[in-house]
């Protein structure tokens, strides 16, 4: 299990210094949208300060199997409610899907590099079959990377799809974006991503 304290009583529905109404939210499932929430270091309008960082650091707890708890630093008795399961703080549930240690680097750890933008029927394959990314699907490719490095992968309204190791660099993408692949026989590789090394996280 992992404990974070902060400042605060836990994830709020709304900023607790701006909304007198604002609840905590007592648990949070692996695949909610919450823990994509964007903050910055200096406060959330779900909490105060830092609170960016810990749901990072809790979205990374929950792929890789583990619970963790956002509770307040001032109640001494936190770390052990935590532990022994009672309501204290948010709880975030771990997810049916653990990452291995190399996936884990992918989608939370390296820099990324680029972007690559798909269309709808390459969004299902890829979050609802678990396929390789093919150029077919590629609509836009933004950056400049090389064969190898980390890009995000996102639909047409910039929403993230997943992250992966590109098979390709971001000039064949874009020569080859939106081609068959019996059309790109003078490729060496015909996947944008691999599948292996591509983290759904939508």
């Amino acid at each position: 299990m992992l404990v974070l304290l902060t400042d605060t009583d836990g994830l709020f529905t709304s900023d607790p210094r701006a909304n007198v109404d604002a609840t905590v939210i007592p648990v949070v499932a692996a695949d909610d949208p919450l823990l994509t929430v964007a903050a910055s270091g200096a406060g959330s309008d779900r909490g105060s300060g830092g609170m960016a960082s810990k749901l990072a650091a809790a979205r990374i707890a929950s792929w890789s199997g583990v619970t963790a708890v956002i509770a307040s630093a001032e109640s001494a008795s936190a770390v052990m409610s935590a532990i022994n399961g009672e309501a204290i703080g948010t709880r975030f549930l771990p997810h049916d899907r653990q990452l291995s240690a190399r996936k884990l680097w992918i989608a939370f750890a390296a820099e990324v590099e680029g972007s690559v933008v798909v269309d709808d029927g390459a969004r299902d394959a890829l979050v609802q079959r678990g396929t390789s990314l093919l150029p077919a699907g590629v609509v836009a490719c933004t950056g400049s990377f090389d064969v190898g490095a980390v890009v995000d992968v996102v639909n047409q309204t910039g929403d993230l799809l997943g992250r992966g190791l590109a098979a390709m660099s971001s000039d064949q993408v874009n020569k080859s974006k939106g081609k068959r692949t019996a059309d790109l026989a003078d490729l060496a590789v015909v996947e944008v991503v691999h599948r292996d090394d591509l983290v759904v996280l939508a």
